[in-house]
């Protein structure tokens, strides 16, 4: 393989939408809710490879719709190519319904009735893209209709011209080459002596072949496996990985034996199977950053089985595949769960490895604040939907300052009680949103919402990242203090559930004494009793000594976490432009998140009818970013210096 190659995989064909039954053991027909993933093979391998630290690509077509956008975007976010993802206006996304039955039923239903990934053509691609790539991975579905066919031999014959490996990924589903009634998506194997010939003619372009016993039946056309294999064999020199499943998988750089028995096998991993389906494509993903890396086939098996079991048990496909850090730990540690998902650290890595957005630095404009507009209106004679209206002029602002502050990272912090209008508004458009669920004031903590957390978040867009403000102090006493964590533990859990990132602001109590190391001893605490947030909000001042601990603390228990962001507590601009200066040149700080030091005099003059609404955003405007400016300057002051050490 060549170092010129730009692309490490390019994986052609299927690439849709799973929507996943949460209801575990129940019929598929009895789902209440669901969650939705990107599917398909490919498009499955093409994140799985990336988050394995390959550079991958997607050749493949969506809808020009929600579905389609959405598959677009989760590409993005997970780093994969998709110049080559096109955009079909004729024809919707592919959608398959999944669930899980019990350990051997996994029932599922393909919606792919002229879909626009099977409207795949020649004209989607050229000799220079295929060629740009170490591997290529063609999928068997898209052998199975005479477009998409054309089109997968054009590729294998571009790839051959351009130094490009050809890997073929058997992906047998009898359903979609039209071999059994529409319902019957689980059914894994069919005789059919036209597929076999169809799979024998693309076989011997290709330098790898992948598949389970069943699948090389299909491809070698015979139920016996030696013998299949046989077939092959006989019509390539590929090598070959036949995978086991729980046993692990094997390969046949040569000619195949007349007997399995004693023929080497790379021993899976012994974990519960929760779900088979995608811990194939997760295995190729494995498989492939150790063929492409030139691993030997000990230890790309070894990444390959140890993939395949992490995703084997979990719920979904492409969002349960490790990311390399997550499954290298895996596999130098084990663990000491059977059930993978039930291993908290394990699923920790896992999501702190795989989250989708990146934040270089969040500057936000926070004005979540309830309680203290309220009292700005109540002394001013105003109501709740005056409070709305002034939130909308903050977006105003904000979105004003934005546009000056291009490729910064700007965000928001907005609630939906008060300022409901103003968050639907912001939301959708790429920027970082956080959002409050605590009561304000509330200690013990007490949430928003209603008593389930979890149906709170629920309706909450998955883009909102869960802030929580608490009024905890390590040395509280025992009740207050196992209030304040329960509530915590609570709030994490959910947030985890529901995919959303969990912000915590701590705050010591004002009548409490703070010394160099109370927050720090709050943060630990919290890491302590399992509470990993994505965020930190602290507030000012923090010392030279506290940031260095933090740093340090942070580092130990969670070094993938997203970082830390000053809060102003209503501080003079001076102050909170002192504090970003001494904050800047750590690198575990990532920016600030301030509010009433920006809006606080604006809302005071515009409630009481001194200041109009352009006055006001102008006011904030101005504000806002002349603490922006402060955070560039000091932040690019502290990289040049270290730049020049």
């Amino acid at each position: 393989m060549t170092a010129e190659k730009q692309l490490d995989v390019i994986c052609m064909g299927r690439a849709g939408v799973d929507l996943y039954g949460e209801q575990i053991g129940g019929l598929l027909e009895d789902m209440t809710s669901f969650a939705k993933y990107v599917g398909g093979c490919p498009a499955n391998i093409a994140i799985g490879t990336a988050r394995m630290g390959l550079k991958s690509a997607i050749l493949s077509r969506v809808g020009n719709e929600h579905m389609g956008r959405f598959i677009r975007q989760t590409m993005e976010q997970e780093g994969v190519d998709v110049s080559h993802l096109k955009t079909d206006e004729d024809r919707l996304t592919a959608l398959v319904i999944l669930g899980i039955r019990d350990k051997e039923t996994f029932p599922l239903v393909f919606y792919r009735e002229n879909c626009a990934d099977m409207a795949l053509c020649v004209d989607d691609f050229d000799a220079d893209f295929i060629g740009s790539a170490k591997a290529l991975v063609l999928t068997g579905t898209h052998l199975s209709e005479p477009g998409v066919r054309t089109a997968s031999f054009k590729a294998a014959e571009y790839a051959k011209t351009q130094g490009t490996r050809i890997v073929l990924d058997i992906d047998y589903r009898p359903v979609l080459w039209g071999l059994t009634n529409p319902g019957l998506g689980e059914e894994r194997f069919v005789a059919d002596e036209q597929v076999s010939q169809t799979l024998a003619d693309m076989l011997p372009w290709c330098d790898l072949i992948v598949g389970t016993e069943e699948e090389f039946h299909i491809a070698g056309g015979s139920t016996d496996t030696v013998t299949a294999l046989k077939n092959v064999r006989a019509t390539s020199a590929a090598t070959l990985v036949l995978k086991l499943g729980p046993n692990g998988c094997t390969v046949f750089g040569g000619d195949i034996p007349d007997t399995l028995d004693g023929h080497p096998i790379y021993a899976g991993f012994p974990v519960e199977v929760f779900n088979v389906l995608g811990a194939g494509d997760a295995f190729m993903s494995g498989l492939l950053r150790g063929y492409v890396s030139g691993l030997d086939w000990q230890e790309s098996c070894r990444l390959a089985n140890a993939c395949g079991a992490l995703v084997v048990s979990r719920h979904g496909c492409a969002p349960a595949i490790p990311s390399y850090q997550e499954v290298s730990h895996y596999i130098k540690h084990g663990s000491r769960y059977h059930s993978l998902r039930h291993d908290a650290g394990l699923e920790q890595l896992h999501w702190s490895t795989t989250r989708s957005r990146e934040f270089d630095e969040v500057l936000a404009f926070a004005f979540d604040h309830r309680k203290q507009m309220e009292d700005i209106a109540v002394d001013t004679g105003k109501s709740s939907a005056d409070i709305g209206a002034f939130k909308q002029l903050c977006l105003q602002a904000f979105r004003e300052t934005k546009v000056a502050y291009q490729g910064r990272g700007l965000g928001i912090l907005c609630d939906g009680r008060l300022g409901q209008d103003a968050l639907d508004d912001a939301s959708g458009n790429e920027i970082w949103i956080g959002r409050p669920i605590e009561f304000p004031a509330s200690r013990p903590l007490e949430f928003e919402g209603g008593p389930s957390v979890m149906e709170t978040l629920r309706e909450w867009p998955a883009e909102h990242c869960v802030k929580c403000l608490t009024f905890y102090h390590p040395d509280d006493d025992a009740p207050m203090r196992e209030e304040q964590e329960r509530q915590l533990l609570r709030l994490a859990s959910a947030a985890r559930a529901t995919r959303h990132e969990l912000l915590v602001e701590v705050i010591p109590p004002a009548h409490l004494d703070r010394a160099d190391g109370t927050v720090v001893r709050v943060m630990e605490r919290l890491y302590e009793i399992g509470i990993y947030p994505d965020w930190w909000k602290l507030p000012t001042p923090l010392s030279e000594a506290e940031w260095q601990m933090l740093a340090a603390m942070i580092e130990k228990h969670d070094p993938n976490c997203r970082g830390v962001v000053l809060l102003g507590l209503d501080a003079p601009e001076a102050d909170v432009m002192a504090a970003i200066e001494n904050a800047a040149h750590h690198k575990v700080c990532k920016g600030f998140a301030v509010g009433r030091t920006i809006f606080g005099a604006a809302a005071r003059s515009w409630f009481a009818g001194d200041m109009t609404d352009e006055a006001a955003v102008k006011e904030m405007t101005d504000r806002y970013g002349r603490l922006i400016e402060c955070w560039i300057g000091a932040r690019g002051g502290a990289e040049k210096q270290k730049a020049s050490a």
